[in-house]
């Protein structure tokens, strides 16, 4: 019975497995319509061609991707690739029933095409359309297989950033796919702190003059990086005309989008001249891996057409694949192909536009996810798409124009950055975008120099640079005004000389006073003139803050100047009790203490063993009294013989050495050098207290005093010169003077140099320098810094200092500010180590001790139990000396045996005589 059972089971599925393949096989029709639309009378519509028939040819012949289904495809000539007939030809095309369009060539183009492909519900996949704005949120049927400019573009930035460069200037064709990729880049150069300084945009349709027109204006610009985004037919002119304008030389760098690249893939060798034109220029290149499977179609495509091989051969061939395997997973779920009238046309009818024959593919949208859902291994790689859109693994190869081809110098991938490794070498590895990691091979520059070039010149309109000087009213020693010329001098306007004397090319400048020349100029809004336009820089003694930095970019800086605060102050005498200032009160009570207990610890250690510190009460009181204080000067006479108390003393001993060692320093300091006191300690103080405080008019100490430290506004009194700051710290308070005056130490150097009744009090409290100021990215601000380093490491920086600001009045006298006391936070360490080694000690001995009690005094314990306390019996056995209780317990043991024995005798001497009684 189970054996009929199993053999209908086996016809019933038998049945059912051919009514589903049946059932499959029928929602899959013979042939399915797909059309292209691309300009074939172009080089990249006739290789984009030529790789669609071959791929359609393969997947026809391969019954493992769609069966027995065929692609019929419908080539549409799109004669004009952008404009008003380009959407004609793509209605033609969905007239035809087709599922899916490959095209259109340009974004332009598919910006108008992707609305009826959103209409009639068609997806559109497009090999060349890599306008970044063509994205799926806008046009959800835009599919784009190959990789967006956006990736482009950032690896045109990340270039940019790894030379140094921090201005480019951009020439574009005025049309969508460049103004949209132009857009991103700056985007992308924004991101690393560089930028466009200069758009060119160029029509279409330019002609020659007016091209030269627009490259005129580049040559006048500042910056020698150009960015070149065109097309294979509209970028030679340019390069054309920029070589006969002499802007393919030295000193140039030309980068070129991926046209460039697909021209000498396609069409190279290229003529001679125009091979000339363009030496030394840096493209980009899709990078696809090396595989079988390329190969194989590499070998294949010579044998097809005579043009060279191109990234969009490779991916228009895998377009073809993706759409096949997208259908095959389309059906094997199910769906059927099928189109609907559009109602929205029925208004239209009656225009004689012949609409009745457009229809909405249902299905449409079922399609598209299975585009999005292809995973497989095509010639150019991996094919995958990502959550965004676009596709996984982007990256480039950077090629460098040399002689009668290219090289390539490294790659770019969005995985690592710049690296002269493949990036599927890198992908097993964890990303790595340190700057160190970030290598491109040497690069032939034009005019075939071998060093990088600057990327920047001075615009050659003649005009020179205005820089601003701050002619102040305080200190000229570093930035005065040649009365009657218009020449400035002092210790900034030297440095700044000298600078620009180290770079590789000259600066024209002329200096520009800033100031009435009766009060100090306000620095600040020198820098706000300077972020404005108004000035092209600013050079003098201009302080480095975070406000200013915000606004403009400062060199290194040539002079370190913080905050400090400077107040009267006295000499002070000496006194019967200088020898007490050495340590404060808490050193000298915790010191004395250690004193007294490191005796007492050494008297408990060594007073059962050694006779030096036995003897009465008051004798050991005293004798612990001299041990203890002799130690300061290592003239103890007790001697140690145990071995925890030459190991507390040894411990102390070191201790005594370090106070004694710092005492004696402090010391000689109070008395041989002069000392100088001021009530006022520092800045503590002073936001403590409610006195005037002087600054120097127009410095940002007034607001850094009133915003970072709190100091009311109304206590803050201006000084215009340094006599007049002189004068008010003299008055003092109670005169209508002030209690300190607060001002760069750069300026308070100067100061002090010739008025010695005042010092500097307390730490500088800020950490602050003087720089020039240039706008922001500006390359001028990069060189002179450079300089200024050289400056410093060759000693040109010291001797410009030391020539303008060095003085000797009171430098030379040996007085200094009040000494700081010696205090315990200082030493605390030396007192922890010493008190850890005394209860140590301590805790050994007693445990020592505890052992011998119960080992020498067990029997006396027992007999004394009644008579007296145990603890009264083990301070007797503690105070005794170790030796005697040695020697009495031996003496005890002794008899205790010889008592044994004399009760032995006597017990055998009865057991004998009972023995005889009975």
């Amino acid at each position: 019975m189970a054996g009929v059972w199993s053999v209908v089971l086996m016809i019933l599925f038998h049945r059912f497995s051919l009514t589903e393949a049946a059932s499959n096989h029928s929602t899959r029709p013979d042939s399915v319509n797909i059309g292209v639309l691309y300009s074939f009378n172009t080089t990249v519509g006739h290789i984009v061609k030529t790789a669609i028939e071959a791929a359609i040819e393969d997947v026809n012949s391969d019954p493992s991707i769609l069966g027995e289904t065929k692609l019929k495809v419908s080539m549409q000539e799109d004669s004009k690739y952008r404009g008003f007939l380009s959407i004609a030809e793509a209605l033609h095309l969905t007239a035809k029933r087709t599922v899916a369009i490959i095209g259109p060539q340009t974004s332009v183009t598919a910006h108008v095409i992707s609305h009826i492909a959103n209409e009639l519900q068609v997806p559109l996949l497009s090999v060349s359309a890599t306008d970044p704005s063509l994205s799926s949120l806008q046009f959800p049927f835009f599919v784009r297989t190959a990789h967006s400019d956006l990736y482009q573009m950032t690896a045109i930035a990340e270039l940019v950033d790894h030379y140094g460069w921090r201005e480019v200037i951009a020439i574009y064709v005025d049309d969508d796919h460049g103004r949209n990729g132009i857009s991103v880049l700056g985007d992308k150069l924004a991101e690393r702190r560089c930028r466009i300084s200069f758009k060119a945009p160029m029509s279409p349709e330019a002609t020659r003059e007016e091209i030269t027109n627009v490259l005129v204006q580049v040559a006048l610009a500042e910056s020698r990086v150009i960015v070149l985004h065109a097309n294979a037919a509209w970028g030679p002119k340019v390069f054309r005309i920029a070589k006969y304008l002499e802007m393919m030389g030295s000193g140039y760098v030309w980068i070129a989008s991926h046209f460039l690249s697909t021209l000498l893939d396609t069409n190279g060798p290229l003529p001679h001249e125009t091979m000339e034109m363009i030496q030394g220029v840096l493209t980009l290149r899709i990078h696809t891996p090396d595989s079988e499977l390329k190969r194989r179609f590499v070998s294949r495509w010579k044998n097809v057409t005579r043009l060279g091989l191109s990234s969009y051969s490779l991916y228009a061939y895998d377009t073809v694949y993706v759409l096949a395997r997208a259908l095959d997973s389309f059906f094997k779920q199910g769906n059927r192909i099928t189109f609907s009238y559009d109602p929205k046309l029925s208004e239209l009818l009656d225009n004689n536009l012949n609409l009745d024959s457009l229809s909405i593919f249902d299905e449409g949208k079922v399609l598209r996810e299975s585009i999005y859902e292809v995973d497989m291994a095509g010639v150019t790689g991996t094919f995958k798409y990502a959550s965004d859109g676009n596709l996984v693994n982007p990256a480039y190869e950077i090629l460098n124009v040399i002689g009668t081809g290219s090289r390539r110098i490294g790659y770019w991938s969005n995985y690592t950055g710049l690296s002269v490794v493949a990036p599927e070498a890198l992908y097993a590895n964890p990303p790595n975008r340190s700057a160190a990691s970030q290598k491109l091979r040497p690069v032939i520059w034009p005019g075939d120099p071998a060093q990088k070039p600057r990327g920047w010149v001075f615009p050659s309109s003649g005009r020179l640079l205005k820089i601003g000087v701050p002619v102040g009213f305080s200190y000229r020693q570093f930035v005065s005004h040649v009365q009657g010329t218009d020449m400035f001098k002092g210790f900034c306007i030297e440095v700044f000389l000298s600078a620009l004397n180290l770079l590789p090319y000259g600066v024209p400048y002329r200096f520009v006073p800033f100031g009435d020349g009766h009060n100090n100029p306000n620095s600040y809004e020198l820098v706000r003139l300077v972020a404005a336009g108004e000035f092209d820089g600013a050079v003098g003694d201009i302080t480095i803050t975070t406000q200013r930095t915000r606004m403009v970019d400062f060199t290194q800086p040539f002079i370190g100047s913080g905050l400090v605060v400077v107040a009267p102050v006295r000499k002070s005498d000496s006194s019967a009790w200088a020898f007490l200032r050495p340590f404060s009160l808490e050193m000298w009570g915790v010191t004395a203490i250690f004193f007294l207990a490191v005796g007492a610890v050494v008297w408990i250690l060594e007073h059962r063993f050694n006779d030096e510190f036995r003897g009465p009460p008051r004798k050991q009181f005293v004798t612990v009294l001299w041990f203890s204080f002799s130690t300061m000067f290592f003239s103890h006479r007790e001697n140690t013989v145990s071995t925890l108390g030459r190991f507390v003393l040894l411990i102390w001993l070191f201790v005594v050495l370090i106070i004694n060692s710092s005492y004696t320093a402090s010391l000689t300091s109070i008395l041989t050098v002069q000392q100088l006191s001021s009530p006022i300690k520092g800045i503590e103080t002073l936001v403590a207290s409610k006195e005037p405080i002087g600054y120097l008019q127009g410095s940002f100490s007034k607001n850094y005093l009133i915003e970072e430290i709190g100091i009311d506004e109304s206590r803050l009194v201006p000084m215009r010169t340094p006599e007049e700051s002189a004068k008010a710290l003299r008055d003092g308070p109670k005169k209508g003077g002030v209690a300190a005056y607060v001002d760069e130490r750069a300026y308070i150097e100067l100061f002090l140099s010739s008025r010695c009744d005042f010092a500097i009090v307390g730490q500088e409290f800020t950490r602050n320098g003087w720089g020039f100021a240039f706008p922001r990215d500006s390359p001028l601000a990069v060189d002179l810094s450079t300089a200024i380093l050289k400056m410093a490491e060759n000693g040109d920086l010291q001797r410009i200092h030391d020539k303008w600001l060095l003085n000797i009045a009171c430098l030379s006298q040996n007085a200094k500010f009040e000494v700081d006391r010696l205090r315990l936070k200082s030493f605390w360490g030396l007192y922890l180590m010493c008190g850890v080694a005394c209860v140590l000690a301590l805790l050994a001995y007693i445990i020592v001790m505890m052992r011998q009690y119960k080992k020498h005094y067990v029997a006396e314990v027992e007999s004394c139990a009644r008579s007296s306390s145990s603890i009264r019996t083990f301070l007797t056995f503690a105070d005794q000396k170790e030796s005697e209780v040695k020697s009495r317990s031996k003496r005890r043991q002794t008899e205790r045996l010889s008592l044994g024995s004399s009760n032995a005798g006597g017990s055998s001497v009865r057991s004998i005589n009972f023995a005889a009684q009975a």
